[in-house]
């Protein structure tokens, strides 16, 4: 039996996923972080966190990202890092979470402004689980979830659209259609399919331009079905244009 050789993009992330475990080893909560027992966990819990390096049992895993109100997010979220990168690539994560909630926790620690060698290899994390999944015909977080989630984690747009751009490919094609098939309801109604941390219109129109621009004249050449074609193309439409359009599927919000 013969099998086929790990994609380039999966090497890359399995060396970022090594790469958070090395930069973040030894990282713990603040010995005097605290958090409520009645809604986030027992004192036993909060003693894990303050130990490095230890496995935490995946209900503690998601109940800590989870949590807004840690005193100093940013060791917590150190702390916890590497298993919670394994477990996102590994499709282990709350299945009633939305992908955006994730990428809040990555906000919420801040870590673009942590020492460079952290910030690097979060920042290698994301890129490579971006760009694998693109390449990856059957990814276990669509493009569009990871794509809420990665902007909602670093706080930009632009970046992930430009490399989903320079990725050439029938792979990367069909996530192109699924996700514009998940954005066009809420892009229509002027709204982010997402639900954003902060800058929301700015992002939706930043998504908007760039289906129009780049994302439909590909979903062309792609063959996607005429139905969306049209939709995307009512984008670029405002006002009474755009709801008086034969094509207007006949949506209310």
């Amino acid at each position: 039996m013969t099998h086929s050789a790990p994609r380039p993009t999966r090497l890359r992330l399995d060396a970022a996923l090594d790469g958070l475990a090395v930069t973040f080893r030894g990282m713990t909560a603040h010995p005097d972080e605290n958090n409520c027992e009645c809604h986030w966990g027992s004192a036993e819990e909060l003693g894990r966190l303050k130990v490095a390096d230890r496995e935490l049992a995946p209900d503690l895993l998601r109940r800590t990202w989870r949590a807004p109100d840690w005193s100093d997010h940013p060791s917590v979220l150190r702390r916890i890092l590497p298993q919670l990168a394994r477990s996102l690539v590994a499709g282990r994560t709350d299945p009633y979470s939305d992908p955006d909630d994730i990428g809040r926790s990555f906000a919420r620690g801040h870590w673009q402004r942590w020492p460079a060698e952290q910030a690097a290899a979060v920042r290698e994390f994301l890129d490579a689980w971006w760009a694998d999944t693109l390449t990856d015909p059957a990814p276990v977080l669509s493009a569009h979830d990871l794509l809420a989630l990665i902007t909602e984690a670093s706080g930009e747009l632009g970046p992930w659209l430009a490399h989903w751009e320079s990725q050439p490919g029938t792979t990367a094609d069909r996530h192109l259609t699924a996700a514009a098939d998940h954005w066009e309801y809420e892009l229509l109604g002027d709204d982010l399919p997402w639900d954003a941390w902060d800058n929301r219109q700015e992002k939706c129109a930043e998504l908007t331009a760039w289906l129009l621009d780049h994302a439909r004249p590909r979903l062309v050449a792609h063959g996607a079905p005429d139905e969306l074609l049209h939709r995307i193309r009512l984008l670029g439409l405002t006002g009474d244009a755009r709801w008086d359009d034969p094509h207007w599927p006949g949506y209310s919000y």
